[in-house]
């Protein structure tokens, strides 16, 4: 599933195109993806401007005249495809805007694991996708003191912690292995262990780790596909994600990267040099 810097790039990349366009049309080519389209979607979107796109969590908010915001989950599959003229309709292609000049956003998700919908500005924050989502991690509000007040009140491990959007907004599986792996904390660490030190160092991490893979424009494993149909190279920086048995780059050959499974996920860390 993309994570945060995934769907960063996405969002910047159709900000970079589609900033100040009007939608011409909009097409809404089955009933469904993971939830229903809105009701009337597509009559909703005719001739409204987009007034400017980022991201909340691993959410794309496309700001609207009229005080609307389109909301859109890529899910687990689902990519945006950014062009002029007659967008190609695949059979994947579910979603599509039409801009007056001639540009069109193509939603393309193979899974139907993603999601769109359409809210107010005033309801934006209370939106179901949203209400409970905790700090943007590369915003100053995300500290070292904040996550050790919430983590002194959880005994789990810290890996699916890090993970709980409720915690922290947009941090998945690969970004969590490779923050904790920076941080040299171990996945298996009780939340209520980490002193403040931990903290710090992890924040820090988190943030560092993320900057990075939005610069490398995210990390391609399977399907995330940048707008302008590049891809991200990130995934060759990684440090432990998906280097089970092969040698740790902070060790230098001294431990080995170790798979385990938490919560359903692969987590993977060195036991040596992750406390």
């Amino acid at each position: 599933m993309p994570e945060l810097p995934e769907v960063e790039t996405v969002a910047r990349g159709l900000a970079k195109a589609l900033e100040g366009a009007v939608i011409e049309k909009a097409l809404v080519r089955r009933p469904d993806l993971r939830l229903p389209f809105p009701k009337g979607l597509a009559s909703k979107l005719k001739g409204l401007k987009i007034l400017g796109i980022d991201r909340r969590a691993k959410y794309v908010l496309m700001h609207l005249s009229n005080d609307l915001v389109l909301l859109i989950h890529l899910g687990m599959s689902g990519r945006v495809k950014l062009g002029q003229g007659a967008a190609p309709l695949s059979k994947h292609a579910h979603f599509v805007i039409q801009t007056q000049d001639g540009g069109y956003a193509c939603l393309e998700d193979p899974r139907r694991f993603g999601a769109v919908d359409l809210t107010s500005e005033e309801l934006l924050d209370r939106h179901p996708f949203l209400k409970d989502i905790g700090p943007e991690p590369l915003d100053s509000a995300f500290t070292w003191h904040c996550l050790h007040e919430n983590l002194a009140r959880r005994k789990g491990p810290i890996k699916p912690a890090l993970m709980d959007q409720k915690l922290v907004a947009g941090i998945g599986n690969i970004y969590a292995c490779e923050a904790l792996f920076r941080a040299a904390i171990s996945p298996l660490r009780p939340c209520n262990s980490l002193s403040a030190k931990d903290c710090a160092n992890l924040v820090k991490a988190v943030k560092n780790v993320l900057t990075e893979a939005i610069a490398s424009g995210g990390s391609t494993l399977r399907d995330h596909v940048r707008p302008d149909g590049e891809l991200g190279y990130f995934q060759h920086r990684f440090a432990v994600y998906g280097r089970q048995g092969e040698p740790c780059l902070h060790c230098k050959g001294k431990g080995n990267v170790e798979r385990i499974v938490q919560a359903g996920r692969s987590s993977f860390y060195c036991q040596r040099c992750q406390r």
